[in-house]
């Protein structure tokens, strides 16, 4: 499917509102979401029968050229074939006119979608973690979610009421008025609406392609390297010298406790079991409910301060440097895993990275090997091992002494300028900085193939103790399907 480009001078962005349905309103939007995974679950069996049967086939010895077709996964396809089934299936027969349309096409693209992510990572076509098989999606645990594209979408004129297909009109928890004036004036235009159950509420989402007016830095010239950390959120560190100092405001942590009594309450209640079958009984869901609250409000905390530190970085520098953390890997750390969680660090890099678009700057990514806590910002001289707790750098060969986090800060600024003037610095890209004991990288003592080698698993050999055959590969033994080839 061709991916929708917006017009010159426009860009796309989205505005989301939370709804106050009412009870009928409630029960609607539950059953268009309940649709959509109905018809997710559908189309990924209705594709994975023919792998199945060919399997099954080339067990009895039937010859390739005799097997069952494969099925394609485009999504025009699964809408035809889904067009036919539902009138008859008794899945679909009974219920399937309560909803828009919109809701089962919102499941068989998310199918579609799926299925080339799988087709795409098993060529290795695709970056980062291995994608497996899509698999059906569980009434008890699938997010509740659906996308219409089509049909009565619009902000009432009055900003307090959106309109949805099959849904009618929807009451929002706040005003919409910062969406309807740019919808009135022609510089904002509707072209799909998502809604979605989060944190204890529903939510909608408008997705708009706005015309937005150039805007620039309030200082275009200066280049700022921010320092994530733990105890300070970020450090910010600018080429005319000035640094801040963000504190990590730390929202789990403070309301630790509080979570803790009301875990202890909900773990005193009779609460479900799947295995027995028992059901939670009304206090068990009261106080479930009200440590959910408390979960939802860190969220919002969060994701509020996030979006006002970045508006704030990205609307006063024109150059803004961060460092690509990895993120998963530090997770691994269990004494600092929910810290750094906490942080949101992949959050504040994402943002900067369309925030800065937005307002006419540019961000930099230091690689991930880059030593910005080992270098010294004054004579560039690397140290060969700088462990976590040493909080305080202290140079060797000039004796600078400097908060770790400044000192990082320092260089990742001075990074972009030398990328920029070509210093000849440590941050300089065509410059090799020392590497006493090479510390600073890991280097792997053993070689893996890449995903497009021949033999064994896409991804890695195969070593002779590990199974020949995995069950969600199985029907690979056969032919393989002509999007994995």
């Amino acid at each position: 499917m061709r991916k929708f480009v917006p017009r010159p001078g426009f860009v796309m962005q989205a505005f989301r509102f939370a709804l106050d349905p009412n009870a009928g309103q409630e029960q609607r939007l539950r059953s268009h979401c309940g649709a959509a995974r109905a018809a997710y679950n559908w189309a990924v069996s209705w594709v994975m029968a023919s792998w199945w049967q060919r399997k099954a086939e080339a067990s009895y010895g039937v010859a390739v050229e005799g097997l069952t077709p494969w099925r394609p996964w485009s999504l025009p396809v699964l809408r035809k074939v889904f067009n036919e089934v539902k009138k008859t299936d008794p899945r679909f027969a009974g219920w399937w006119e309560e909803n828009s349309k919109e809701a089962y096409s919102t499941g068989l693209a998310n199918a579609a979608a799926a299925f080339d992510n799988y087709a795409t990572s098993k060529r290795g076509q695709r970056k980062g973690k291995r994608v497996g098989m899509p698999r059906r999606k569980s009434k008890h645990k699938a997010r509740l979610a659906c996308r219409f594209t089509t049909g009565a979408i619009r902000v009432e004129p009055d900003r307090r009421h959106v309109t949805l297909p099959r849904l009618g009109m929807i009451r929002t928890h706040e005003s919409t008025r910062k969406l309807q004036r740019r919808i009135a004036n022609g510089t904002a235009r509707i072209l799909s609406a998502t809604v979605r159950f989060e944190r204890g509420r529903w939510f909608v989402a408008f997705q708009v392609e706005i015309q937005r007016a150039d805007r620039a830095p309030a200082r275009p010239d200066v280049v700022a390297g921010v320092d994530l950390g733990v105890k300070c959120l970020a450090v910010i560190a600018d080429n005319r010298g000035e640094v801040r100092f963000v504190p990590n405001p730390a929202h789990y942590d403070a309301a630790l406790k509080h979570l803790k009594r009301l875990s202890r309450r909900v773990s005193r209640r009779q609460g479900p079991d799947r295995r027995t079958g028992r059901k939670p009984s009304r206090r068990w869901a009261v106080a479930n409910a009200e440590r959910n609250g408390v979960h939802h409000r860190v969220a919002n905390l969060r994701a509020d301060g996030l979006h006002k530190l970045t508006t704030k970085i990205t609307g006063e520098y024109g150059t803004v440097v961060v460092e690509d953390l990895n993120v998963a890997g530090m997770l691994r750390n269990r004494r600092l895993a929910r810290k750094i969680a906490d942080a949101g660090f992949g959050e504040i890099r994402r943002q900067v990275g369309y925030k800065t678009g937005w307002n006419g700057g540019r961000r930099v990514v230091a690689d991930r090997w880059y030593p910005s806590s080992k270098t010294c910002s004054a004579c560039r001289v690397v140290k060969a091992k700088l462990p976590l707790h040493v909080r305080v750098f202290r140079c060797d060969a000039c004796d600078l002494v400097m908060d770790r986090d400044e000192n990082a800060a320092r260089n990742l600024a001075a990074m972009a300028v030398a990328e920029a003037t070509g210093t000849g610095v440590a941050g300089d890209p065509g410059v090799q900085a020392p590497k006493p004991r090479g510390a600073d990288r890991k280097t792997r003592t053993t070689t893996t193939r890449s995903r497009k080698a021949a033999g064994g698993r896409a991804g890695g050999a195969t070593l002779p103790h590990q199974r020949q055959q995995e069950t969600r590969d199985r029907h690979q033994d056969t032919e393989a399907h002509p999007a994995l080839r």
